[in-house]
């Protein structure tokens, strides 16, 4: 069943006003359920929308900001020493990150600053260019990141497959750990992944040791501070602070001789702002600002929305926050900081700490501004093998293993290695290169996959075809076809949704083949006739979507067409106009072969009862059911007094003269008629007496469910027991037909019981114990049920008795 468009009312659904929405705004729910702004306000460009002021959570704002500040000091120190980045740039990012990032951007809590999966590239930027240069490019992104957002376009970033992205970043962690590895061990990185695990041997036998314990130090507080015992308010500080702190303090009571973060007496004295590259650098630094505007902005919109799930108040406009990361970057590229992006570790610890505004990365900023410039000697005792070891720590953090669960149940893990190895083995953008062209490759194959289902039955071939048929399915099409003996009639159904000429070639030069031979061929287009209107040189221009009502299982009031104020005979003749307009010409064929012989596998006794289509809950169609409805789907005994020639009447018809193999009693919840019987309005009155006379064929319903019974049940619970005891009733009483139990008890005829819950909309079959069942999973390719498919319920729905077994009688049956 195909998805179906929502509806007007289920497209924008009136969410009542909370306090946390803006005054005048006008909030509803996207399809997911996201509050999105309408009206005025959603047609203003760029507009900032805020479900609270920015002062209105001041006290949680600053405990939130406090908090990240202390995550984000480390974080930023180690990121520009992995990046080969002045220690002062990784700062003045995250102040700039922090400050103008929420400043102008459009999410209430995300936090921006210099982010590890930037670092690759900077790195290589850094190496190429120098660094003054890189400025310039983090600059121009920034204007880059701007002119896209003003251009309303920052969901196209969202275009890369989510496998790719988490691929590059778990790629970009591996890199840094390698890297760092060797700051770890006391010497320096080389230029790329491979050769660092090259030369991490040599490194590994030539460490410095005190470099080494701080390191490892680092590394298993980081490990060890979240799962202490004991320390409950403790833990709040982040382990990341904790671990770079005692490693500091371990060195320096040591007296280890450690290389230490060396910042400028004055930030202003050594400012290194941007510079023009030489003439013939300008094709790559072009390359750079278009990589770092790429990889900075899909990791920020992608953040800003997995963040928007950890808090209650606005979801982000993600136009106005991709303006505001490009101008985070062109500031923080101005005074000579890093790249800067939306960062999930900050990010998140703000939403968690009780941010609600963007006051709170405002305020994170600021705070770190007037730590560096208060404390900078504190922070130059930190030794670099502390910030080692926490970047080793986050990078292998990066391949994150419940994402790669998740692409593996959706089947897009290959796109995920792939992605990671390329970027460790060849670099960043190779890497996403690699990973963007197999993800499309996957897509591709998804897309064009098509499908052949063949049955043969007395010489008559059945084939059907789904899904996209184009020249990648050809052969596999052309095989099943080949198979057909000739001389042998085939119906071809073709339920695709693009048929490309290499496809239409095939088909067509086998069906003049096959019919040359002396075979038939009977073509039936379910979904579009692309092979109709291929033959007449007019095919569709492109792919094609379901014809029709989506809901066409729906009641009309459910449906677009519909105008559920007409008349009854109004909605009879609307319903007629779709019937003809979207399935009258594909049944014609099927139809004209079932018009002068009808052979149903089954006669159907329900309830006449509007809310049960026996079509539907069985997923049969024209010529399966011969369908027999009345009032409580009874059946009267044929050796009753109160007899009924109507349905004896179908009864003998289906089973003597159609002969079908299967009789089914369908009883429901709910059940007017079982309504009937519990209060006592089955005997015939003034009003009711044809009623009253029918309904008395189910006393002996009520009699085998217990009347005593059913009386001190809840009145649902008496229902529902009632409804079941009357469908094994039915059974018994069609054992009363000389005709029925002939063929029964010859093990010609099968019959069942189901039950169809109308609250949960299921079905239940009745087994041999008497009782019923939810509808078992499919069954083995075996033809053996399923193994949680309940015992003797297979028997009387996938098996007629054999003539060569004693026939079992239905539940309750003499």
């Amino acid at each position: 069943m195909g998805s179906s468009a929502p509806t007007r009312r289920e497209a924008a659904v009136p969410k009542r006003r909370s306090v946390r929405d803006p005054p005048g705004v006008d909030m509803r729910e996207d399809a997911q359920g996201t509050p999105t702004p309408h009206g005025e306000e959603a047609r203003r460009p760029l507009s900032r929308i805020r479900s609270l002021p920015l002062l209105s959570n001041p006290s949680g704002d600053l405990a939130a900001s406090l908090v990240v500040f202390l995550v984000a000091v480390p974080l930023s120190l180690g990121i520009a020493v992995a990046s080969g980045a002045p220690l002062i740039a990784g700062i003045i990012a995250a102040v700039v990150g922090g400050i103008v990032g929420a400043l102008a951007g459009g999410s209430a809590v995300q936090v921006s600053g210099p982010a590890a999966g930037l670092t690759i590239i900077v790195a290589d930027l850094v190496t190429a260019y120098g660094w003054r240069v890189t400025c310039l490019i983090t600059l121009l992104a920034g204007l880059l990141q701007i002119a896209l957002g003003a251009c309303r376009i920052a969901r196209a970033a969202l275009a890369v497959s989510p496998a790719v992205i988490h691929g590059m970043l778990a790629g970009v962690g591996v890199t840094i750990a390698l890297a760092q590895l060797h700051v770890l061990l006391g010497g320096d990185p080389q230029s790329s992944a491979p050769a660092n695990v090259a030369e991490l041997p040599r490194q590994l036998l030539d460490n410095h040791t005190p470099t080494v314990a701080v390191g490892l130090l680092t590394i298993a507080v980081v490990l060890v501070w979240p799962r202490l015992p004991g320390l409950r308010r403790l833990r709040r500080l982040p382990a990341a602070l904790v671990a770079v702190t005692a490693a500091t303090v371990v060195a320096a009571a040591a007296g280890w001789r450690v290389d230490r973060v060396d910042l400028p007496d004055s930030p202003t004295a050594v400012w290194t702002g941007p510079v023009l590259p030489e003439a013939g650098d300008l094709h790559g630094v072009a390359l750079g600002v278009a990589a770092v505007a790429l990889v900075a902005s899909v990791e920020s919109l992608l953040c800003a929305m997995a963040v928007d799930r950890l808090h209650d108040g606005p979801r982000v406009d993600l136009n106005r926050e991709l303006v505001g990361q490009g101008a985070a970057n062109a500031a923080s590229g101005t005074l000579g900081g890093l790249p800067v992006a939306g960062v999930i570790v900050r990010s998140t610890t703000n939403a968690r700490a009780g941010a609600r505004t963007p006051l709170a990365a405002m305020l994170h900023g600021v705070w770190i501004l007037v730590f560096i410039a208060l404390f900078a000697h504190a922070v130059e005792l930190i030794p670099l093998a502390a910030l080692a070891g926490l970047l080793v720590v986050i990078g292998l953090r990066m391949v994150d293993l419940a994402h790669l669960r998740d692409l593996r149940r959706h089947r897009e893990a290959s796109v995920y290695v792939a992605a990671l190895l390329a970027v460790v083995a060849f670099g960043l953008l190779e890497g996403v290169v690699i990973g963007f062209a197999l993800s499309v490759l996957v897509s591709l194959r998804r897309l064009t996959r098509v499908s052949v289902l063949t049955e043969e039955r007395e010489g008559r071939w059945h084939i059907v075809v789904q899904g996209s048929l184009t020249f990648l399915g050809v052969p596999r099409v052309a095989h099943v076809l080949r198979t057909v003996p000739s001389g042998a009639h085939v119906d071809l159904d073709l339920h695709v949704d693009f048929m490309d000429h290499a496809a239409f070639e095939s088909i067509h030069a086998w069906r003049l083949d096959h019919e040359r031979t002396g075979g038939s061929v009977d073509i039936d287009e379910v979904h579009e006739n692309w092979y109709e209107r291929r033959s007449r040189q007019a095919p569709p221009a492109g792919k094609t979507a379901p014809g029709g009502q989506a809901r066409w299982w729906a009641p009309w009031g459910m449906r677009g067409g519909f105008d559920p104020a007409a008349p009854p005979s109004g909605l009879l003749l609307s319903g007629a106009r779709e019937y003809h307009a979207g399935t009258a010409a594909r049944l014609r064929a099927l139809m004209g072969r079932l018009a002068l012989r009808q052979r149903p596998k089954a006669l159907f006794l329900t309830c006449a009862d509007s809310r049960v289509v026996p079509n539907l809950i069985t997923a049969s169609g024209p010529g399966d059911l011969f369908t027999v409805r009345n009032i409580g789907n009874l059946v009267p005994r044929r050796d009753g007094e109160r007899g009924d020639d109507s349905v004896g009447a179908a009864i003998e018809y289906a089973v003597t003269v159609l002969e079908v193999p299967s009789v089914v009693v369908c009883g429901h919840s709910h059940c007017g008629a079982m309504k009937a019987l519990l209060e006592g309005t089955g005997e015939p009155d003034a009003q009711l007496g044809q009623l009253g006379c029918w309904l008395a064929h189910g006393e002996d319903s009520l009699a085998r469910a217990g009347a005593d019974l059913l009386r001190a049940a809840p009145a649902p619970e008496a229902m529902r027991r009632l409804s079941q005891a009357n469908v094994v009733q039915q059974l018994e009483n069609l054992l009363t037909y000389p005709a029925v139990r002939q063929r029964f008890e010859q093990g010609r005829l099968e019959l069942s019981g189901m039950y169809y819950d109308l609250e949960s909309a299921e079905v239940y079959l009745l087994d041999a114990h008497g009782e019923f069942v939810p509808v078992p999973a499919e069954p083995g390719a075996d033809g053996r049920p399923a193994a949680d498919e309940p015992e003797g319920a297979a028997p009387a729905l996938t098996r007629a008795p054999g003539p060569e077994r004693a026939p079992a009688a239905p539940s309750g049956a003499p």
